[in-house]
């Protein structure tokens, strides 16, 4: 039986399949929907992680106790899990162990374009590319047997693209694996210094013994058409090339991006005129062609940046530049915003209006950077933002009365915790702002430690975000309602005023959530309203101006009444 599954779908298929016993994750856009497919099969065990270090971690472990498991990520989750895996690409596995990376190109929801086949390079760990959901899956089931074959991690790169595009796949029965043997092994598991040097030249070996696998696998196939144009590809770049060229040119398509082969390059060079290499991002496999010495063609024609397309290729390679139609009008741009009634935004509306600088961090309300609320000055990675703060209000002690941290609840368990003990620990008088919206928003609703549910749905027990403050060091935590401007301006003054560190919590559900129930429609008295605009400085998408006059579109609005409070003329209200 085939079925139509995205990408991400058919890892999960393809972990189901192979018989995976545990999977532990982090959610990060394009990944996420690997894990939540995941737990949709009970007989594996799937949660989500605080974050990706301690998913590698609980995956490593599982591994170590003779299952095979999996963690998921995006690529700049890979960045936060890279300490441990660094190390179990020396120790190795017992049952099969697989790390799911979702790359970015052209960075649809992510901070930079980064390429995890590095990452591959410099852990020394294999890495598979699939090209499509039928790959996504077998390319799935052949890791774990790579892993326990060559004693070793396996990385899994998808692209958005391959992620979260659908094409058939064949649908088999689960293989039931039977736990490995956990057998004590110092020497093995244990890297002090003495033993990881003993590991080194296996870990060189192994990757000689996997680079003679890529010679001859059949994931790495010749397709031989018209020997002009020979190309050299993996993954989307395959697809991409495939539509565009059809079977003007020969393919070498690569499935293991690492390590990559030698004899089967050169032999497929020797048979084409001129070999291109087409790759997003950056170089790696340009490179090593270049390394052997195979001449190609690469980034001199296709760019470093972004994402390509068919008509990328054919612009680069055949000089065709497609023909499109255009139409001449004046749309205004829609950018991202803030959802009506967001409980984020009248933070951002006070932070602008007192004149903070504001720290930010990853997450929905990183939108707070964005007209008209313009309320972010800087923004670096996940957790970032109170250990950032406490760096400002160190080197400039005038930041320290108006200055503030913030991030989210999730964000702040992903790493926050630690950056919020480095302000307690070594006092600065920082005002830290957990925007507690009671989920994970960005990637999509997901459960995390202090909602009270896990991956299932099920109960489990919450973390108490102001015990978890008091407990670190920090004496002043407020609770506050991020709805109450008024409130939430006097909780910001008094804070920022303390000679002490202090958190601010602002609790109030995401607006999306589906225990949410709005409250009825706000309305404006065109008689009362003095067209001062002032209820436009919130962004919310449900207000606009219409004949002079501020107007609200009832099927967005969700009766938060923060516009109320700005308005000073009492024209916003309820139903008369």
């Amino acid at each position: 039986m085939k079925k139509l599954l995205l990408g991400n779908e058919a890892v999960a298929r393809g972990l189901y399949e192979a018989g995976v016993h545990v999977v532990s994750s982090y959610p990060g856009t394009p990944s996420t929907e690997i894990t939540e497919y995941a737990a949709e099969y009970n007989e594996i065990y799937t949660e989500w992680a605080p974050n990706e270090k301690v998913a590698a971690e609980a995956a490593f472990g599982a591994s170590q106790a003779g299952g095979r498991s999996f963690c998921g990520m995006k690529h700049v989750g890979l960045n936060v899990a890279a300490d441990p895996l660094f190390t179990a690409s020396y120790i190795g596995v017992t049952g099969g162990f697989v790390i799911g990376v979702a790359d970015d190109p052209g960075m649809h929801s992510s901070q930079n374009e980064q390429d995890s086949r590095h990452y591959a390079i410099a852990s020394k760990m294999p890495m598979l590319e699939p090209s499509d959901s039928a790959e996504c899956k077998e390319f799935t089931k052949l890791a774990y047997e790579l892993s326990e074959q060559f004693d070793t991690p396996v990385y899994l790169r998808l692209v958005t693209r391959i992620a979260h595009s659908r094409s058939l796949v064949e649908i088999n029965e689960r293989q039931e694996v039977a736990l490995k043997k956990y057998e004590k092994n110092q020497a093995k598991n244990i890297m002090l210094p003495a033993f990881a040097r003993q590991k080194h030249p296996i870990v060189e070996q192994r990757t000689l013994d996997l680079q003679e696998y890529a010679e001859s696998s059949a994931i790495n196939r010749v397709e031989l058409g018209g020997t002009g144009i020979g190309i050299i590809c993996a993954g989307s770049a395959y697809c991409y090339a495939k539509e565009a060229l059809g079977e003007e040119a020969s393919y070498l398509k690569l499935g293991m991006v690492y390590p990559l082969p030698v004899k089967l390059i050169k032999d497929f060079a020797a048979k084409v005129e001129k070999l291109y290499v087409i790759e997003e991002l950056d170089p790696i496999i340009e490179n090593h062609c270049r390394q052997i010495g195979v001449e190609v063609i690469g980034k001199e024609l296709f760019p470093l940046c972004g994402e390509f397309t068919q008509a990328t290729v054919k612009a680069a390679i055949l000089g065709q530049k497609e023909e499109s139609l255009s139409v001449e009008a004046q749309i205004p741009p829609r950018p991202p915003a803030l959802c009506s009634g967001c409980p984020h935004r009248g933070v951002f509306y006070i932070l602008k209006k007192l004149g903070v600088f504001v720290s930010g961090d990853i997450g929905c309300y990183t939108l707070g950077a964005a007209a008209p609320l313009f309320a972010i000055d800087t923004n670096l990675c996940m957790g970032s933002s109170i250990s950032a703060l406490h760096g400002v209000n160190k080197a400039n002690p005038e930041f320290q009365d108006k200055a503030v941290a913030v991030i989210g609840d999730s964000t702040f368990l992903h790493t926050g915790i630690n950056s919020l003990i480095n302000v307690a620990y070594n006092r600065s008088n920082s005002v830290s702002i957990i925007l507690d919206n009671s989920i994970t928003g960005m990637t999509g609703h997901q459960q995390n430690p202090a909602t009270g549910y896990n991956i299932k749905g099920e109960p489990a027990n919450a973390i108490c975000l102001e015990d978890l403050c008091r407990s670190v060091g920090i004496n002043s935590v407020v609770v506050v309602d991020p709805y109450n401007l008024e409130e939430l301006e006097r909780v910001l003054k008094e804070e920022l005023a303390k000679d002490e560190p202090s958190v601010i919590i602002t609790r109030r559900p995401c607006v999306l959530l589906k225990y949410v129930k709005p409250n009825p429609p706000l309305y404006v008295n065109k008689e009362k309203c003095k067209s001062c605009k002032a209820c436009m400085r919130i962004g919310c998408p449900a207000i606009s101006f219409k004949g002079g006059k501020a107007e609200i579109d009832r099927t967005l609005c969700v009766g938060c009444g923060v516009c109320v409070a700005m308005c000073k003329f009492d024209s916003i209200g309820g139903e008369a």
